[in-house]
């Protein structure tokens, strides 16, 4: 049992450690002996938690959006709010993601390009990557109908804007590298304001 905790504890500090050199380095420039170094271990050892430099990146983007989800979540479910504030406050705490991990994203678009540049459906890939979010973003749109806060939106082109919107966060923030989030928080709150009744 403990060399199970060990190899996942090992494992863990592989994809944090990791993910630190694909931003600092960019998806392309980050080679396996990279890694290697930065963990402090043999690229074999490294062989024996990771085939490839590929499927650490999309563990440690799937670790990174685990987290996100935990919180997204919580605040998904606090009934103690509006649902107009629980919008809000997912919008607010991806953009507050997507700014304290700018260089990440940029790594990820970069990443996405990379594959589509050779033939890779990444609209599946991002679909696949985000079902959760539009879930938990879908509910709290249907439960601000349901309350009588929200008017009765199509839910499907609801969401669909407010996706646009972190989309838009993402690629400000991440390409343009558009530090002050200020305008961004106005756009969500005048969108999530168009659903009052």
């Amino acid at each position: 049992m403990a060399t199970v905790v060990e190899h996942d504890k090992r494992r863990q500090e592989i994809l944090e450690k990791s993910l630190d050199v694909f931003m600092e380095e960019g998806y392309e420039d980050v080679t396996f002996q990279k890694i290697a170094d930065r963990c402090g271990i043999t690229r074999t050892t490294l062989y024996i938690y990771f085939k490839n430099k590929r499927e650490i990146f999309l563990w440690s983007i799937k670790q990174l959006l685990s987290t996100l989800e935990e919180v997204l979540i919580k605040i998904a479910t606090d009934t103690s709010i509006s649902t107009e504030q629980v919008v809000k406050d997912m919008l607010y705490f991806i953009f507050d993601q997507c700014k304290q991990n700018r260089k990440l994203f940029a790594v990820l678009l970069t990443y996405l390009v990379q594959l589509q540049k050779s033939g890779v459906d990444t609209e599946e890939r991002v679909r696949r990557r985000i079902i959760r979010l539009e879930h938990l973003m879908n509910c709290a749109i249907i439960r601000g109908i349901r309350a009588g806060e929200f008017k009765k939106v199509n839910i499907k082109a609801a969401y669909e804007m407010l996706y646009a919107l972190i989309e838009s966060a993402i690629f400000k923030i991440s390409v343009l590298n558009q530090r002050d989030i200020e305008e961004i928080y106005r756009a969500a709150d005048l969108a999530v304001e168009g659903f009052l009744n």
